[in-house]
């Protein structure tokens, strides 16, 4: 009796638990909208859209900043590639130099014969003449010595070279994995940006300054009119010529678009923005935030002054360049051009004088 009443058992603890899965699909299915009635995810408003897009954005840039530094030490990785294999071609051409004299030298003995000297001497009917050939001989064995071991020196030089080329070209393969990474990163976060902005209407995505418009429009209303027009007064406050001829560039360059990882002339990122800008003014700048940030010396909100380079986020992702009156000229992201904007458009995190 025992042996029947287990299976018994196990048959309503089977159908107990396929009940309970038949519901859980049930109410999966409803909560992902699988039955045609159901909502993957509540509709947002407008306000919550941009938060969300402004969050993507903001990790893009991240993201963006990482690419920009990857493709510094790639290129640099690149460069010392080709300079070894450079180094590596004129050393080569050395070694076939060296070993060409060693061969001369090497035909010029296998004439003089191998005898040994004192036979050569009891066998000569000029001994004179047998001296003076005795002492080319020995400048030829001096010679071949020499070139040996150039030879041998060469051949090191090459497999020293083999070996540095080795190296620098793991790292360059490692740099173009990490660029791939976070080049992907950038084009989800940008694609999906793109589609929860694609949720709203013109008339929202305008409200919310996202649209497109116009240069002149995208210049924001908000800005004075003199910080507009022209840099005259920026460039006239700035501490040096430097400074004053990059803030010129940036305001040359308002209504440019932003294009992630560009350096102008006609697009930039943020980062590509501040280093084309000083480029301009005869001044080599890092490539990255991260690094802008050390290039010059760091000064106090209340000591800007136009040029300086402002800085935004805890992880500094961000940069402008200061024109003064509390604001700046930046690239924004994908959805805005450069354009002029208040410092406390972002959470502001330091700023750097170049000199």
């Amino acid at each position: 009796m025992a042996a029947h009443r287990k299976p018994r058992q196990r048959s309503a603890s089977g159908n107990t638990a396929r009940t309970a899965a038949t519901i859980a699909l049930a109410g999966a299915a409803t909560a992902t909208g699988f039955d045609g009635t159901g909502h993957a995810e509540p509709q947002l408003s407008p306000g919550q859209v941009k938060a969300k897009v402004d969050k993507l954005y903001q990790d893009a840039e991240v993201a963006t900043e990482k690419y920009n530094g990857a493709k510094e030490k790639a290129e640099a990785a690149g460069q010392r590639l080709k300079d070894l294999q450079d180094q590596a071609a004129r050393t080569n051409e050395r070694l076939n130099s060296a070993r060409e004299e060693l061969g001369s030298v090497a035909a010029a003995q296998y004439r003089a014969g191998g005898l040994d000297p004192a036979v050569q001497l009891a066998l000569s009917d000029d001994p004179d003449r047998y001296l003076e050939n005795a002492e080319f001989v020995e400048r030829v064995g001096n010679r071949q010595k020499a070139a040996v071991g150039r030879v041998r020196k060469q051949l090191r030089e090459i497999e020293q070279l083999r070996g540095a080329a080795h190296i620098e070209l793991a790292s360059l393969k490692s740099r173009q994995a990490e660029l791939k990474r976070h080049k992907k990163s950038i084009t989800d976060k940008l694609g999906s940006a793109r589609q929860l902005m694609s949720r709203l209407n013109a008339q929202e995505r305008s409200r919310l300054g996202e649209a497109p418009g116009t240069e002149r429009a995208s210049r924001s209303s908000t800005v004075p009119r003199d910080l507009l027009t022209a840099p005259g007064s920026a460039t006239a406050q700035a501490p040096n010529a430097r400074a004053a001829a990059a803030v010129s560039y940036a305001y040359q360059k308002l209504g440019s678009p932003y294009v992630w990882g560009a350096t102008g002339p006609n697009a930039f990122d943020c980062s590509g923005l501040v280093q084309a800008a000083y480029r301009a003014a005869g001044v080599s700048l890092p490539r990255t935030t991260y690094s802008q940030i050390d290039a010059g010396r760091r000064v106090s909100r209340s000591e800007l002054l136009p040029g300086d380079l402002v800085f935004f986020y805890a992880g500094i992702s961000h940069v402008g360049i200061y024109v003064g009156n509390g604001r700046m000229i930046h690239a924004p992201n994908p959805s805005a051009p450069v354009r002029v904007a208040p410092l406390d458009e972002m959470p502001y995190a330091g700023a750097t004088r170049v000199v």
